[in-house]
């Protein structure tokens, strides 16, 4: 059996490009051949929002989910229960991902698991020679992020990151108007201010209950994190505690800000420097202020800068605000708008009428429609082997903001990045993360 820990040690760190070798060609999937599809990770986001999306796209196009893998084995049987029900779909169930791909049973696989996996399983997945959807984050840390994206440039295959705003068209009219200087022109400032939805743990009580160490693969969930005692509510609720997660910097955050890369065409902040506060001892900040400045190292003269403000809430709420030669693009609240003024001529549509989205249930239809719509393109992509909407650049760079923003916090420094060691930089010195905690992974 491979060791996980193989995986990342053995991966080359070099970012860049790579040419295909004969055999990413010989395995590209022809027309009218059925692509198996694997399922990482039985998660709620991917049973409420890549699956209704696969759903309704598999008979077109000739997709069909053939096994799950998931280290939890109340998960599995809820998946092949799940999808036996209301697909009729017979799926196998694995343990663990070397037993799926050793079954050669999956051509491309979703991967949807706890935020820190995602680099580890999508290297596994393209290592393996399939395809991939992977979730945001990509990565949480630079080591993990530099692996990740030059294991799949080597490898050749299709990996669509769950950036779904880059396959809606509100959004790509949007990036289209800001990259023709006539229509408005380069960035100057944006202002993103959001809520967000953050639940308590408490509602992770029925899953912290149910999870018993005998039914749950402790330490290969932890992937590449240090041994640790059997902790059912860091399993269930990951996200809710410090150092485990990043809280505000992973929670949305990357959809934001990869807008911000999209947009402006820069790949990477210059400078970040955040402030917060904490919700109580060992969780997230509850308040996060950010400041980040983007442009060329060589000329300081020249950039612009994001303010990115966010809190927890009951409630989720956005305003994001691009300003350029005297002009505003704003992108949240919809209607996306020129100049803040939501006329007929100047509204970005969705599939020909204005975006007008007025309550919760059209934001939820809109999402589910940007998820479709990104799902499709990425099995359009494996057919294909075009480049997807979201590729692994677009992941990386948005891992590259996020640690920024997260060491930042955490140290309450000005922290910069160094583009051609492609490290994390406090002064001089590389900053790892968690290094604060004394668990460095």
């Amino acid at each position: 059996m491979s060791n996980r820990r193989s995986f990342l040690k053995n991966s080359a760190l070099a970012v860049g490009a790579v040419a295909f070798s004969a055999k990413s060609y010989a395995r590209i999937i022809g027309a009218n051949d059925r692509v198996r599809v694997g399922i990482i990770g039985f998660s709620d986001r991917f049973k409420n929002g890549l699956l209704p999306a696969f759903a309704a796209l598999r008979q077109q196009m000739n997709f069909e989910i053939t096994a799950v893998s998931d280290p939890w084995g109340d998960r599995r049987t809820e998946a092949q229960a799940f999808l036996k029900e209301k697909y009729g779909q017979e799926v196998a169930i694995f343990p663990n991902n070397e037993a799926l791909y050793g079954s050669k049973s999956v051509d491309a696989v979703f991967i949807s698991t706890p935020d820190f996996q995602h680099a580890l399983q999508t290297i596994e997945a393209v290592q393996a020679g399939c395809d991939a959807y992977t979730e945001t984050p990509l990565a949480e840390t630079m080591a993990d992020a530099r692996a990740v994206l030059s294991a799949v440039r080597s490898s050749g295959k299709i990996v669509q990151v769950g950036l779904q705003r880059r396959s809606a068209d509100p959004y790509r009219t949007a990036a289209a108007s800001m990259s023709r200087a006539t229509a408005f022109g380069s960035v100057e400032m944006a202002e993103i201010r959001t809520k967000l939805c953050h639940p308590g743990s408490e509602q992770q009580t029925a899953l912290v209950a149910a999870l018993q160490e005998t039914n749950a693969d402790w330490q290969r969930y932890r992937c590449k994190r240090p041994i640790a005692p059997f902790d059912p509510l860091e399993y269930a609720a990951y996200g809710l505690l410090s150092p485990q997660d990043a809280g505000i910097p992973v929670e949305g955050f990357n959809h934001l800000m990869d807008t911000v890369h999209w947009f402006s065409g820069c790949g990477h902040p210059r400078s970040v420097v955040a402030s917060g506060g904490w919700a109580k001892e060992g969780h997230q900040a509850d308040a996060l202020t950010i400041i980040f400045d983007y442009g060329p190292d060589n000329d300081l003269t020249s950039g612009f800068q994001v303010h990115f403000t966010a809190h927890a809430s009951d409630e989720t709420e956005l305003k994001e605000v691009y300003y350029a030669n005297g002009r505003s693009l704003q992108v949240a609240p919809p209607p996306i708008a020129v100049s803040g003024v939501p006329t007929q001529e100047n509204v970005v549509a969705i599939d020909g009428q204005p975006c007008r989205l007025t309550g919760v249930a059209d934001a939820h239809q809109t999402d589910a429609l940007f998820t479709q719509r990104h799902v499709k393109n990425w099995m359009e992509c494996v057919r294909s082997h075009r480049t997807p909407n979201a590729p692994i650049e677009a992941g990386y760079h948005c891992s590259i903001a996020q640690l920024m923003t997260t060491a930042a916090y955490r140290t309450g420094q000005k922290i910069t990045f160094d583009a051609q060691r492609q490290e994390i930089m406090i002064g001089s010195r590389v900053w790892q993360p968690f290094e604060e905690t004394g668990t460095n992974i």
